[in-house]
């Protein structure tokens, strides 16, 4: 048994055994007793008065969904989810900690550098707010543990979601490009992360090569896996600190492991994971809507069988007929549900046929 799946049977036995909460157990079910179930995407608003979250909670309750994922650190939410009977789940910002200002000051060193030789800190690629701290790194590892723990530690919190839980894209999605006028056709050297003295020190211990001196670090096997695995590990230490407390932790990823690895350095179907939320946004791939139950499908056929894999779908570009659409193929893919960015682009109309996705 590999250490992936020892983590979950270990950490679900124990909650059946009453040694831990049934937290981790209860938002995403065991694989026999598992229903299909619809989570939300929900961006924190400090302005919101705690009855305006009761009533948009009780909306999406009322709309078939089961659980939210909620970015911030507002209390008023969780209480109000838990009166609207949904799970909640804290959605965070995992190594983009553009919004750290304690670490943006104290650690500039933690942030990853490109093959360029430029910090994300300094040098944010595409966008300013891409400041990416390096998961290769102790420091940050045990920083990341602590964020998570007082999370984790919440009363209320039913569960950690991570978020940028990956490298800065070595090459977009193919239907973003025009937007940042690029032809990523390879691994430019200005996208390409992380080559910090630690990522590179640590490769050679292990390798006896430093990244830079490669012919085409881009090729190289072993410095691909490399960055796979340094984000495993560090996806497993924070694994282990969320069920240490008796919940469960769940991650959002890149649509399909193929495409994880090859744009992001994300080996997502190997993380020890309660339950998996691709983000499976076809037009950013330039695909219809037809390729949500393709991009399922391999993400399920990826992961344990024990992992439940909730499909991301992207509201903003789907029509409700759309979404009564990708919500049945998700389903008939294997999917264990489904899971709306954001919440607060579900129309009335989505609603209505989301009910009627549901009744299949």
């Amino acid at each position: 048994m590999d250490r992936r799946r020892f983590i979950v049977t270990v950490s679900r036995a124990a909650a059946t055994l009453g040694l831990l909460p049934a937290g981790s157990i209860a938002c995403f079910g065991s694989e026999s007793s598992r229903e299909f179930r619809v989570w939300a995407w929900v961006h924190g608003n400090r302005e919101r008065k705690p009855e305006e979250w009761l009533e948009h909670f009780s909306r999406l309750g009322d709309a078939g969904i089961s659980g939210v994922l909620v970015s911030g650190n507002g209390e008023e939410p969780i209480e109000a989810a838990g009166t609207a009977g949904l799970a909640f789940h804290r959605w965070i910002w995992t190594l983009n900690r553009n919004g750290d200002a304690w670490v943006k000051e104290n650690h500039p060193e933690w942030f990853t550098v490109s093959r360029e030789g430029k910090s994300s800190l300094e040098h944010p690629p595409y966008v300013g707010y891409y400041k990416w701290v390096c998961p290769t790194r102790p420091p940050v590892r045990e920083y990341l543990k602590n964020v998570v723990d007082r999370v984790a530690t919440t009363p209320g919190v039913d569960g950690v979601h991570l978020d940028y839980i990956r490298q800065s894209d070595v090459i977009l999605p193919v239907g973003l490009w025009s937007r940042y006028d690029l032809v990523q056709d390879q691994e430019y050297a200005e996208f390409d992360f992380c080559y910090c003295d630690v990522c590179r020190e640590t490769f050679s211990g292990q390798t006896g090569k430093d990244p830079l001196d490669l012919p085409d670090p881009t090729q190289d096997v072993e410095w691909r896996e490399f960055r796979w695995n340094s984000l495993t590990e560090l996806v497993t230490v924070l694994a282990d600190t969320v069920r240490a407390r008796g919940k469960s932790v769940s991650a959002a990823v890149f649509p399909t492991p193929t495409l994880a690895r090859r744009l992001v350095r994300q080996a997502w179907e190997q993380w020890p994971l309660d339950a998996v939320f691709p983000m499976i946004y076809h037009e950013f791939y330039n695909e219809p809507v037809s390729w949500i139950a393709a991009a399922t499908a391999e993400g399920v056929g990826a992961v344990d069988d024990d992992t439940p894999l909730y499909s991301g779908l992207y509201l903003p570009q789907l029509s409700p007929e759309q979404l009564r659409e990708a919500v049945v193929s998700a389903r008939q893919a294997g999917a264990a549900g489904v899971s709306f960015f954001e919440s607060g682009r579900l129309s009335d109309e989505h609603v209505l046929l989301l009910k009627e996705a549901l009744s299949y």
